[in-house]
């Protein structure tokens, strides 16, 4: 199911979620921007949703209009979840949701240089990787694959 995020979950994924290492990139501790904006509802606005599962948070993603035709995606797994071989259904669950919810002509994203893993799992979802960019997080300049779906 997958609804408004609430601000229970969005304290839990701020403070509790922690990834192992790569991945603990990710931890929204680490990025005090993506960290402010998570755990204020006004920051939030109606952009991000959580994904349940048997009553449980299972992930989240945010979506923001880029242009008049490019949704673009951003979005995470809760850790225990990772590495696990789920990630096709989590992500296809969420473009079912948006593609029965909004009218984009293409889904963008952007993922880590290192995350090979999602990567993978976006290339076969049907994602091209269109650049790579240095961009900044997590206090540094770190380099980011810009992938995005025609949909």
């Amino acid at each position: 199911m997958i609804e408004q995020l609430s601000q229970q979950h969005a304290l839990e994924i701020a403070n509790a979620w922690h990834y192992e290492a790569p991945y603990d990139f990710y931890d929204m501790e680490n990025d005090l921007e993506d960290y402010e904006e998570v755990i204020s509802p006004e920051a939030r606005g109606d952009r991000y949703y959580q994904v349940m599962r048997d009553g449980n948070l299972y992930g989240f993603f945010c979506l923001e209009q880029k242009g008049e035709r490019t949704l673009e995606l951003g979005l995470g797994m809760k850790p225990e979840h990772c590495g696990k071989g789920q990630g096709a259904v989590f992500l296809q669950e969420i473009l079912d949701f948006i593609m029965g919810n909004f009218a984009p002509q293409v889904i963008s994203l952007s993922v880590a240089d290192f995350n090979h893993r999602a990567q993978q799992l976006y290339l076969n979802m049907g994602f091209e990787v269109v650049r790579r960019i240095p961009q900044e997080s997590n206090g540094d300049i770190h380099l980011f694959v810009e992938m995005e779906k025609r949909v």
